[in-house]
Parts: C-alpha cells; structure tokens; sequence
C-alpha cells in the first residue's frame, strides 16, 4: 500500500469497496506520546490540516463513548457555508496505545455516520529515514534515532446514514488531508502544539 490511497479494509474493519481512505507515516516516537495527542482535544485542534477546526473543549479521552466538542468554522473548505458551529466528537473505538476512531455529531440531521480515526503500531528502534516501514519514511524527521510507530490515518463512510453516503457529498475530504495532518500530528509530537 502507498503512503495514500483508497481501501477497502483495514484489520478486522471490512468497508464497503472505495468508501474509506487511508494515509500512513512512520513518526519517530513511541506509539504512547503520539497517541497522548489523539487522545487530547487540543491535539485535534492542533493537527487538523483543513483550518475547519477552531478550538475544543473537554477532557483527554480514555475510553470508548468518551465526547469532547469542536468549534468549527467550515469557511477554509470555500464549499457549504455553514458559519461556526459546534460538533461533538463521539469516541467510537480506543484501544490504548493502537487505535483511537470517531464520529460526530453536530447541525446535520440525520448525523452523516462517517468514522475518522488512527491505527499506531510501535515498530521498535531505528532510524526513521524514508528507507522503509509504511511508505514515506518518517518525512521530516530525518535521521533520528529512536522508538518508530507506524501511524495510519483512515476515514471510512461506508456506515453513512444513507442520505449523506448517497448524496454524493462524501468523503468530505481527500487521502492528501490525511498525508498531511499525519505531517503536522509528527511535528506537534516533537514539538508540542497550544493548548486551551
């Protein structure tokens, strides 16, 4: 599999043939501190790379039903003007260390019923160098030696409330958004992100 494309299952998750995207990097980090920002509010905020969201509020999720809420501002797509409005995040799978997923919940009735989420797989030590583990390397982090996690980003309608999987709206977004947020959630595990 390429660092991004269009799949049909993942793990024991079946999908409906081309109703889920997946991205992967490999982070140069152990799977604990990249899963820390999954599991944070603000490291949704922080590592959104479609600009839609705006901030957060609510506890750092421990468990499966867990919610938080997301101000969004829909503007930096330039498609459905819906101004800022709220969503609240549904934590449909965490396993801890290995995969946190989601849905939400928000203005649209009835709720779309797509999942976002991430699949971490500690790859041990080594030097994550673009040379190998999940296609793409660890991109910025160079020649850092270290724990490497394999990070997969995946977004899957294929349990759509069938008006919205039908409607030709969906995905709401691209296998590049994916590639890219993996980029920023890298730099945000190294670096840190703002929170509150």
């Amino acid at each position: 599999m390429t660092d991004s494309e269009s799949t049909s299952s993942s793990g024991a998750d079946d999908a409906a043939p081309g109703t889920r995207l997946e991205a992967r990097r490999v982070i140069a980090a152990p799977a604990d501190r990249v899963f820390a920002v999954l599991c944070d509010p603000d490291g949704h905020v922080a590592i959104d790379s479609s600009g839609m969201l705006q901030s957060a509020e609510g506890s750092t999720v421990t468990a499966s039903g867990d919610r938080f809420v997301v101000h969004m501002d829909r503007e930096s797509l330039g498609d459905y003007d819906l101004g800022r409005y709220d969503v609240t995040v549904i934590i449909t799978r965490f396993v801890p260390g290995e995969e946190i997923a989601w849905t939400i919940d928000g203005r649209i009735k009835p709720p779309i019923g797509h999942t976002y989420g991430y699949r971490l797989t500690q790859l041990g030590s080594g030097t994550a160098d673009g040379g190998g583990g999940g296609g793409g390397g660890g991109g910025s982090a160079g020649d850092l030696d270290g724990p490497l996690t394999e990070v997969v980003s995946y977004y899957d309608w294929s349990d759509a409330h069938p008006k919205w999987r039908d409607s030709g709206i969906l995905p709401v977004l691209d296998a590049s958004a994916l590639k890219a947020t993996l980029g920023i959630l890298e730099r945000a595990v190294r670096r840190g992100y703002v929170r509150g």
